[in-house]
This record gives C-alpha cells, structure tokens and sequence, in this order.
C-alpha cells in the first residue's frame, strides 16, 4: 500500500459532513414548522414581560431621580461647592428622568393606577424640590455666588433667615435638607413608588392563561422533536470528536510541546498530521541552524557579541570570571602574511581556548582579534589555574610547528563579585588587559578586589 493510501484509512470528513448538512435541513424543517406558532405566542408574552420590565426599570428611575437630587442637594449644603450644584440642575431640567418615566408608562398603560402613584410620586417630589431650592438659596446667599440658575433668585428668604450670618445660613441650609420633615416627604414619594411597582406586578401576574395553556400543548411536542435531535446529533458529535475535534486537540498541545503529530483521525486530517511532520523535521533543523548562525561566529565557531550579550546577562556574576584576550601585533599578521593567515592564527587561538578551559565554559569573540572566557561558578581559588591555563594558552601560540606565524596574546582578568552589571566587568577586565598590554605583552593582569598580579611568560 502506497504512502498516500494510507491516509484514506479513516472516514471522510466530508461524508460526515453532508450527513450531518442533510440531517440539519430535515429537522431544522420540522422545528420550522412546528415552532411557527410556538413563536407567535412567545413573542406576546415576551412583548407583555418586556413592558412589565420597562415599566417598574421607569417607576425606580423616578425614585433614583429624586435620591439622586437628594445626594447633590445634601452635599452643596454641607460643602457649599458649585459643582454639587450644577449636577443637580443638569438632573433637574436636562437628563429629567423623572418626566421621562412617568411620560413613557403613561403612553404603554394609559388610565392604569400604577401611574396615578407615579404621578402622586412626582408631586410630592416636586413638592421637596422646593424645599431644595430654599435650601440653596441659603448656600448661595452665605458663599455669595451670582453664577447659578435663575430659578434660584426667585426664591425668597425669609426675613429671620435673610438676617442669619453665612455662617448660620448654611447650618441652617443644612438643617433643612437632613430635618424630619424633608424626610418624611421622601418616605412619602417612595410610598407612591411601592404602590406603583405592588400594581405592576398585579399586571404581570394578570397574563392571559390561555396562551401558557396553549404553548405547554406545542412544548411537548417540540420536546419529543428536540429528544430525536439531541440523540441524532450525540451520535453524530461522538463521531466528530472521535474523527476530527479529539485529534486536533492532541495536535495543539503537541505543537505547544514542540511534537510531532500523531497520524490518526479522518483521513484528511491524517494527511495534515503527514505533512506537518515533514514540515516539522525540516523547520527543527533549519532553527537548529539559525540558532547556532544567530549566536556563534561564522569563522572561529566561538559565541559571537550576540551570544555573549546573552550569556552575560544569564550568569550570576557574583561567581564568573571574564577572561579577556587580544591577539598581540594582529595587525601586523595580517599586513604581512594576509588576513587568510590572520583568520587561521584567530581559529588556532579558539582551538587552544577549548582545549585549556573547562566545557561549560562561555569562549565568545567579541571582536577583530578580542574574545572573551566566561568562567561560571568559580571560585577565588581558581585564580592561579587560571594563569596556569593562560600560559598554556601562549605557549601553543608561540609554537609554529604548524606553519602559522608565533604569536602571543595579553589578557585581562576580572572578577564579577563587585559588580553591579556585565558593562562594569568588561571595563575592569579591558583595564586590566591594557595593564597587560603595557606590562610588555605576552602576558595577564588580574584586576581583582582582593588582589592584583602581573606575571609575565616567556
């Protein structure tokens, strides 16, 4: 059997999906025609339902209208601040959710008792806006405000308030809006409230019970339709899940755990899963390779300044070395013997940095001819292992049984305890290889907190 045949082992999707077309029309034509009637009664009850909705959501406005006023009222008589103020006046004669409520359940329920509480609801609050007024009236003469609404200088003070202090204006301001008597009015507008809502609600209750009569009749037919539905489509579901949906759900969470695909399933998605693993085979290798170009250079195979910036920000500095190596007189190679030459000494000196320096060690260029060990996890002990390994290092350079020309490097060393970031070690490691530098070349300088050594090789 050929590759391609394998994958027509499972059923078809696309037959489960004309079976699936096909029983949807069929009974979607049933229900159509047996829930036509059932949706001419839903519709008058929801209609009914919807009106009883709105009118009580109307009958609370008109309370939270009036508390709302209440709530500014209160707090421009105790602050004295114009912005209560102009929030009471934008409710009162701009938003007016008040009017707005008793203007729409007087259109949907016309002559009904409900709204005559509403409408004995509004009077009394009209009743306490006035009340208000003379309220602010005192808060207007005591801060000695000109730019409120007009409405309030046609309020007239009595003469015994008038002669109050500002002070005692606004305690008496205060008094007013907090007194029983301004109470007793409010429980008096949410008693016409409560009535309203006891009304609707009587409404509601009221619904015509013929058509629940009518529409429990149609239910049960609906019901036995909708058993059939439920156990065409169970089979139906079961079948997908196990086919398509089941496989798919593997397939996502092996992509997020970077796996490949099992090849189970409807043939279709057999043949996806096929072609994903071969595309999946070839994207690992390709990003294995990007990876490695991304962060190693090309020449020397060492971490380039990507992979170090990397490394550097990932080790704990407290306990890494940076090794700072330059090629001495690598300008002077090149000129004489050509930069082919120039590139073998770099890969020799790579070469010798593997050999003499641990494998968990970083060995990065960061440069022309500069590169740069990370030594991870050492101790303060190491120091002197690690003059052993730089001798080491410039002994092999020196040699040219292999035909490049001798050289020599001179290298830094600092230790990261003290530092606060990667920029802090280099600078003291450069320091300390251009203490080298200067020391004759050919040698290391550690530039350490608890001591400094220069040491020269032969």
């Amino acid at each position: 059997m050929t590759e391609n045949q394998d994958f027509h082992k499972g059923i078809s999707l696309r037959l489960i999906h004309l079976c699936l077309t096909i029983g949807v029309l069929v009974i979607a034509g049933v229900m159509l025609f047996l829930t036509y009637h059932l949706s001419i009664s839903f519709r008058r009850l929801a209609e009914a339902a919807e009106q009883q909705i709105g009118l009580r959501k109307d009958a609370r406005e008109l309370m939270d209208a009036s508390d709302y006023l209440t709530e500014k009222v209160q707090r421009f008589s105790i602050d004295g601040d114009l912005i209560f103020l102009q929030e009471y006046f934008e409710e009162a004669y701009i938003t007016n959710h008040r009017e707005e409520a008793i203007e729409k359940m007087g259109s949907e329920i016309e002559g009904a008792r409900a709204v005559e509480n509403l409408i004995s609801a509004m009077e009394k609050s009209l009743e306490l806006m006035e009340i208000e007024y003379y309220s602010m009236r005192l808060v207007v003469e005591a801060k000695g405000y000109t730019d409120v609404p007009w409405i309030l200088f046609s309020v007239v003070l009595s003469e015994e308030d008038q002669s109050l202090s500002s002070e005692e204006k606004m305690q008496r301001a205060t008094e007013i809006v907090l007194g029983e008597d301004y109470y007793e009015l409010k429980e008096q507008i949410r008693e016409h409230i409560r009535h309203c809502l006891d009304e609707l609600e009587q409404m509601a209750y009221s619904t015509d019970d013929a058509a629940i009569v009518s529409l429990k009749d149609e239910m049960i037919l609906v019901r036995l339709i909708i058993l059939f539905q439920t156990a065409a489509f169970l089979f139906m579901f079961l079948l997908t899940s196990r086919l398509g949906i089941h496989p798919i759900l593997d397939a996502v969470n092996r992509i997020k755990s970077d796996l490949p695909i099992p090849e189970t399933g409807a043939n279709e998605f057999r043949y996806l899963a096929h072609t994903y693993n071969q595309m999946y085979e070839v994207y690992k290798q390709s990003l294995a390779r990007l990876n490695f170009i991304a962060s190693h250079d090309e020449l020397t195979g060492a971490y380039n300044r990507s992979g170090y910036e990397l490394i550097l920000s990932s080790v704990d500095l407290g306990d890494t070395y940076m090794i700072l190596f330059d090629v001495d007189n690598f300008k002077t190679i090149n000129d004489t013997y050509g930069h082919e030459t120039g590139d073998k000494v770099l890969k020799k000196l790579v070469r010798s940095l593997k050999k003499n320096f641990r494998s968990d060690d970083y060995i990065c260029r960061i440069g022309g001819d500069e590169f740069v060990v990370l030594m991870a996890h050492a101790s303060a002990q190491q120091k002197n292992l690690i003059a052993l390994r730089i001798e080491e290092i410039n002994k092999e350079m020196l040699h040219s049984d292999d035909g490049l020309p001798a050289v020599s490097v001179s290298v830094g060393i600092a230790c990261g305890s003290d530092m606060e970031d990667g920029e802090d070690l280099f600078e003291k490691s450069d320091k300390a290889m251009y203490q080298a530098k200067k020391s004759g070349k050919s040698t290391f300088h550690f530039d350490l907190s608890d001591s400094e050594s220069s040491i020269s090789v032969d």
